[in-house]
Parts: C-alpha cells; structure tokens; sequence
C-alpha cells in the first residue's frame, strides 16, 4: 500500500462479515507495514465507523454492502468507507460528544461514544454524500512513535 497501492475490502453489511472484514483489514494493514503503536487507534476507529454503517445506514436494508479502501503512506493512512445506507444525520459527521454517564451504574448508556471515540483517534473525517452514496474518509497521522523508534516503511 506504499506509494500508491490499496488495500480494498467488501463485504456484506452483516454483525459477523462486518467483524471478520475488520480483522482482514487489520491483518492486512499490520503486513503492510501499519505502524504497531497506531495499529490499536485505527481498529477501533474502524470498527466503530464500520458499525455504524452496519447498524444505522443499512438499517432498513435486508441485503447491502460494505467497501472499505485503505491507502497506506510514510506517515498516514487513509481509510474510506462506502455504502448506499442512508445518509447519516443532517448529512454532516456527528460532533462526537460522549453520552452521559450517570450517577450510577444502571445509568450507563449502552452506546453513545462511538463518535466521540472516532473524533478521539483520527486526524481527520470527511464525509460526504453523492448520487445515493456515503463516503466516510478516516485519515490517521503517525509521526514517530513516542519511543523515537522510527517505523520502517
């Protein structure tokens, strides 16, 4: 994925093909050379994003897909997510503020920080929507590790 190669993944808009696309992109960034110490940020990022699609765009879809493109440089990654779900809220990225927690525990939310964990650990989210698609980028910087080792690429 250096120097203009992709990494592209499809794959059905389901719980378990969502969580196993997910480990292939993992797998297949980390032998790309995906620095170790981001490899933890951007799965999770992903994993939320990737979720999302999954749970709220193809809400009302029976039979959809998920594709994911990955573009791996020096000292960024770039990962856009496609769908034909529907557009998320107001067709602009959610704030990405964390739900409350409450005083105790049966207070917890059940969900509400997916977004704010996205904004957390990405350099940048674009988003945009264009003739039925979404297209979600997710950009990752990583400088050199706070070690000072530097990541081979």
């Amino acid at each position: 994925m250096n120097n203009g190669k992709c990494l592209d993944l499809s794959f059905a808009a389901t719980e378990s093909e969502a969580s196993s696309g997910i480990a292939q992109l993992s797998l297949g960034l980390a032998e790309q050379g995906l620095p170790a110490h981001k490899a933890a940020d951007v799965k999770i990022a992903l994993a939320e994003a990737i979720n999302n699609v999954v749970e709220h765009a193809y809400a009302d879809f029976t039979s959809a897909q998920v594709q994911v493109r990955c573009r791996l440089h020096n000292n960024w990654l770039e990962i856009l997510i496609s769908d034909t779900g529907n557009p998320l809220p107001g067709f602009r990225v959610p704030d990405g503020i964390p739900a409350a927690l409450g005083s105790t525990r049966d207070e917890l939310p059940e969900g509400g920080f997916g977004w704010f964990l996205i904004h957390e650990l990405t350099s940048d989210i674009h988003y945009e929507r264009e003739n039925g698609c979404n297209r979600l980028s997710l950009r990752f910087d990583f400088p050199d590790p706070p070690d000072g080792k530097k990541t081979s690429q």
